[in-house]
């Protein structure tokens, strides 16, 4: 049974894109996953009355694109994915659900005790996560490590990130900024949700992180700026962000936090705070116009 009860023109539709070969999908078939993996990110959050639908609600465009168009899920030499900011993980349960890694129906242990689906990915739950987070700041360490140890390993897998602004308040980001610039880390593919928010208000006011941009390149990084709900754009930022320039690269995508519900939109109040039963309501017919 699935999580989120479609109609049979929905459930049919969703099964004709997963059995699609990447280069087939198209625009319109990615805003009907971004679609469903936002109506399944609102439900879940729901039903654990836990969690953040903010975040994962703006990056469901982003993880849509990855998941029918760039990741490689299977072998040892398939695509990482780890996330730092792991307080949005709900985007990431619910696109592996859409993509079929899991059943739909198990989105609605999310945040349960004993559950896979942990509020924070954790591989001791899930192990086709490829990291555990918790505390902010950690990510770009984990992952120019992960891909450091591939290099060494001469595996040909690509490691993806995705991080957050909030979070590049944190020294440690910079340090590993630093060395896979050093180590010319160019397997390392960092995408950073540049919405503005973090759990007590804006970034600007809580402590500026502008501008990311320079600061990346002065680190001795590419840098990209890109609209992270345009598809065209977001095709084009991961286009570049794998050819390889002798550098690491880092997208930043400006989103909208809580995008595709129009009441949660930029609204920092909903970072972290459950949908309540009118809220998820209100969302899932706005979800389905």
């Amino acid at each position: 049974m699935e999580f989120i009860v479609g109609d049979a023109k929905e459930k049919q539709r969703l099964n004709q894109i997963v059995t699609k070969k990447t280069a087939d999908v198209s625009e319109d078939d990615l805003r009907f996953i971004a679609n469903r993996i936002r109506k399944n990110i609102v439900e879940m959050i729901f039903q654990a009355n836990s969690g953040h639908p903010g975040g994962p609600l703006g990056l469901a465009d982003i993880y849509a694109y990855l998941y029918f168009k760039i990741l490689k899920l299977e072998g040892t030499q398939r695509d990482r994915l780890l996330i730092s900011n792991g307080h949005v993980c709900a985007v990431r349960y619910a696109s592996m659900a859409v993509r079929g890694q899991i059943e739909e129906s198990e989105l609605k242990t999310f945040r349960r005790l004993g559950s896979r689906l942990q509020g924070h990915p954790s591989t001791k739950y899930l192990p086709e996560v490829e990291n555990s987070s918790g505390s902010l700041g950690q990510g770009l360490a984990n992952a120019s490590g992960l891909a450091l140890g591939l290099r060494f390993q001469k595996n040909p897998a690509r490691v993806f990130l995705g991080m957050s602004d909030g979070e590049c308040q944190e020294g440690m980001t910079w340090e590993a900024a630093m060395a896979a610039a050093h180590n010319k880390l160019t397997n390392i593919h960092p995408f950073l949700d540049f919405n503005n928010i973090q759990i007590d208000g804006k970034v600007e006011n809580v402590m500026g992180v502008e501008p990311l941009d320079k600061k990346f390149e002065s680190f001795g990084w590419k840098v990209r700026v890109a609209d992270g709900h345009d598809f065209g754009a977001i095709e084009s930022a991961f286009t570049w962000s794998l050819q390889d320039e002798g550098a690491p690269k880092m997208i930043l995508f400006k989103t909208t936090l809580g995008k595709g519900v129009s009441f949660m939109e930029h609204n920092p109040d909903w970072h972290g705070t459950p949908p309540a039963q009118k809220d998820r309501d209100a969302a899932l017919e706005e979800l389905s116009a």
